[in-house]
């Protein structure tokens, strides 16, 4: 089991930045890949990023590809997004995920997940 909480969203304007952090207990944090989802209102939960416990390979979506940079910590068993020259279509709740497998980009790839942190960009 690992127990996953995500922290530091809000609300900023068009072009600013935010980081996300996802604190992780329970389990081994290194030995899991994680993700990042988002979910917007009306819409399915999508890829945002994710990251391998081994070489810390990361992959993300097209759409933030260039400016949401992830990263861990595993000294602190913690995951970070970094997200910046947000715009609109970047609201969402945010959440954070795990496996003990490759790095997936399908939401049901992922056995744990954090309750999400919401993140909303004016124009």
């Amino acid at each position: 089991q690992v127990q996953l909480v995500e922290s530091g969203g809000g609300l900023v304007q068009t072009g600013g930045s935010l980081r996300l952090s996802c604190a992780a207990s329970g389990r081994a944090f290194s030995t899991y890949t994680m993700g990042w989802f988002r979910q917007a209102p009306g819409k399915v939960r999508e890829f945002v990023g994710g990251i391998t416990w081994r070489a810390g390979i990361t992959r993300y979506a097209d759409s933030v590809k260039g400016r949401f940079t992830i990263s861990r910590d595993n000294a602190k068993s913690t995951l970070y997004l970094q997200m910046n020259s947000l715009n609109p279509e970047d609201t969402a709740v945010y959440y954070c995920a795990a496996r003990s497998g490759i790095l997936g980009t399908s939401p049901g790839n992922y056995d744990y997940w954090g309750q999400g942190t919401q993140v909303t960009v004016s124009s």
